[in-house]
């Protein structure tokens, strides 16, 4: 094969492109994430005043990963960002036990938005390198995970400073956008 068919060859088969919105409460590790997607420094993450935006190639998809602020006076200005979204990350702090109450209200209510209906959900319980982590599966009843259905979903535990699990969760975003 010629360096000119396999130019056409790359040229006609160019990386779906996909929108993830990328959700949770302050210090829950969304920032961190998103630069350890993006194989960045995570040595230097502050709080998101805003959102950060990031490309990030997965699995034959171009993954535009959108980093919204977490802090209460923003969330309010979450649902400017839910149209067109092909998937969402929600990211949890596993060790911030006292907040699991405020980030399930709401993950609920992101989850009867109607710009959303239907969006595959991606649940990050991060920091589960933290000695007093909650594990996934206790996250999941305790949210009530499996009354979702009309959506496919996922929790996955993971750790952004280390990269543990994200993989995992990456490329269950990318084979349940294979199937549609």
């Amino acid at each position: 094969m010629g360096l000119l068919s396999l130019l056409r060859k790359l040229k006609s088969a160019p990386d779906q492109e996909l929108r993830i919105l990328l959700l949770g409460l302050d210090n829950a590790g969304k920032t961190t994430l998103l630069k350890k997607l993006a194989s960045e420094d995570i040595t230097q993450t502050t709080p998101t005043q805003g959102f950060n935006i990031k490309s990030v190639q997965s699995d034959g998809f171009k993954l535009n990963v959108w980093d919204i602020g977490g802090q209460r006076k923003i969330r309010p200005y979450w649902r400017n960002y839910f149209e067109n979204t092909d998937v969402l990350i929600y990211v949890i702090d596993s060790g911030d036990r006292k907040r699991f109450e405020e980030t399930g209200q709401e993950l609920g209510e992101i989850l009867n938005e109607e710009k959303l209906a239907g969006v595959p959900v991606l649940i990050f319980a991060n920091k589960q390198d933290l000695f007093n982590a909650a594990p996934a599966s206790e996250i999941a009843e305790g949210l009530q995970l499996h009354t979702i259905r009309d959506r496919t979903w996922q929790i996955q535990a993971c750790s952004a400073t280390s990269g543990e699990g994200v993989k995992d969760g990456l490329d269950w975003v990318c084979k349940n956008l294979k199937k549609k």
